[in-house]
């Protein structure tokens, strides 16, 4: 791996520590000891999913990513777009239900679909590098 790759896999462990810590908020919020509706819970839990999901995703584009033929702007984006997607989308869900009993989410839901499109962009890009070094070997 990349000296890049490297360092950025060791600061996505260390970010694994804030999901951690999330999972014992939403075990508090699961069990009523903190105040929450059904949406805020829901979205709590589709947050804390997320964050997971996308940080050991990211870990595992890591393995490969140096394996590709991207250089420049396109390394960037295959190397770091899904760690910036596991910041936005459970953004999005967390911070579009705060509040005192909110009844839909408000407008910080957009950062969801910011991360959506990041993911995306994210994926494509990893995955066609890959497919292309893969051609080439």
């Amino acid at each position: 791996m990349s000296s890049s790759s490297v360092t950025l896999a060791g600061i996505l462990l260390l970010a694994l520590v804030t999901v951690e810590s999330g999972g014992y908020f939403l075990t508090k919020v699961v069990r009523g000891r903190v105040p929450a509706n059904a949406l805020q819970t829901g979205f709590f839990r589709a947050g804390h999913a997320h964050a997971a999901v996308l940080l050991v995703l990211s870990l595992a584009i890591l393995a490969m990513i140096d394996q590709t033929d991207l250089t420049g702007f396109w390394m960037w984006v295959g190397r770091t777009a899904v760690p910036i997607a596991a910041i936005l989308m459970p953004a999005g869900f967390f911070l579009s239900v705060i509040g005192r009993d909110p009844q839909k989410p408000s407008g910080l839901i957009a950062l969801l679909w910011v991360g959506v499109l990041v993911l995306t962009v994210g994926l494509v890009t990893a995955g066609v590098g890959l497919i292309v070094a893969g051609a080439s070997s």
